[in-house]
């Protein structure tokens, strides 16, 4: 389960979208640098889907492929976010027509060609999500995409009849059911208040409330994507408006740890029977400044990478060395030390 968000506009106009990745161990997680020129196509079916990238993408790859994304952004501040849909997507049959295109190529193709929500909506719907799986995965991906930049947000989600691209005006995102029923439920918690209730008098007897944080009584507090979403929104509305770059990060990844899974606490089927899910990684994509910043499970370090010197010539994954990485799948930016990370830095060109 996974959960996004758009933190407030700073003052000085900084804007930055947060992600969670929960999910089992069970994927060889990589940061991925693709092309500002890179040549696109999917290969899950015949005559799968082509383009030609116009923007450099940096974000979380899988399996060793640099087209493959779950999570990222581009060098014109578009971010784009896939999360679980479990129930609730189905992808279709392949037309052969120039349009098919696999589920984790998507992310890779819009960010590599569009700048904007609004040019993420269009190239969305030139596409055919297929269902089909490489061979690499040994699951299945049921999925939805968030896309944002500036000043908006767009959800794609893959319902029975087609895929329908949405706005989302409240700019947060779980995973299942679809958007509009998130939408609907928010009206059951329109009470929710950083203030606590004022004293009230029963039978001549006074109540008051005996701490702050009253306000919040009946938000719910479990890992289940309705609530999730219901906190990450509350969180959102009442964060206080960040001064500049430097508090509206900071302010991102602190609301982001409020939804830090750690072992223990869910459980669920795996590739090996029962496993627990984690929050395997996170994300900052800083839209205005054009930073990406990351945190794996395994080092609290957050480690950004500045897209604006990015090298976009090649495209490309990096892996992380050591005893650390071989101990879990995640394989990028878990480093022990800044000695790791300018390694890296090295090696992926930024």
């Amino acid at each position: 389960m996974c959960t996004n968000f758009k933190y407030p506009t700073a003052t000085d106009g900084t804007v930055c979208v947060g992600r969670t990745m929960e999910f089992p161990n069970e994927i060889p997680w990589q940061m991925g640098v693709l092309a500002s020129d890179h040549a696109g196509q999917s290969m899950i079916v015949p005559n799968g889907k082509t383009w030609q990238a116009k923007y450099g993408v940096v974000g979380f790859s899988g399996f060793g492929n640099p087209q493959w994304y779950a999570d990222g952004m581009n060098s014109a501040g578009l971010s784009g976010h896939a999360l679980y849909m479990p129930a609730h997507c189905t992808y279709y049959e392949p037309k052969g027509d120039g349009t098919d295109i696999g589920v984790l190529d998507v992310i890779g193709f819009v960010l590599g060609t569009c700048s904007t929500t609004a040019e993420a909506r269009a190239a969305l719907g030139t596409i055919n999500v297929v269902n089909k799986m490489p061979q690499q995965i040994p699951m299945t991906l049921p999925l939805h995409f968030i896309f944002h930049d500036k000043d908006s947000c767009i959800v794609a989600e893959f319902h029975p009849d087609g895929m329908q691209v949405m706005d989302n005006p409240v700019q947060v995102a779980t995973n299942s059911p679809y958007l509009d029923w998130h939408l609907t439920n928010v009206a059951n918690y329109l009470s929710l208040s950083p203030e606590n209730p004022a004293p009230i008098t029963i039978g001549g007897a006074s109540f008051a409330a005996f701490a702050q944080g009253q306000g919040f009584r009946g938000i719910p507090g479990d890992g289940t994507s309705p609530s999730r979403f219901i906190r990450a929104l509350t969180a959102v509305r009442f964060a206080q408006v960040p001064a500049d770059q430097a508090a509206a990060e900071l302010g991102t990844i602190r609301t982001l740890h409020g939804f830090d899974i750690v072992a223990g606490t869910i459980e669920e089927p795996g590739i090996k029977g029962e496993t627990p899910e984690l929050t395997m990684w996170s994300t900052v994509s800083d839209l205005t400044a054009n930073r990406y910043l990351v945190n794996v499970y395994a080092d609290p370090q957050w480690f950004a990478i500045d897209v604006s010197t990015t090298d976009f010539t090649t495209s490309r994954v990096a892996e992380l060395d050591g005893p650390r990485a071989k101990s879990m799948w995640v394989a990028t930016f878990h480093s022990a030390c800044m000695r790791i990370l300018r390694a890296l830095s090295s090696r992926l060109g930024i």
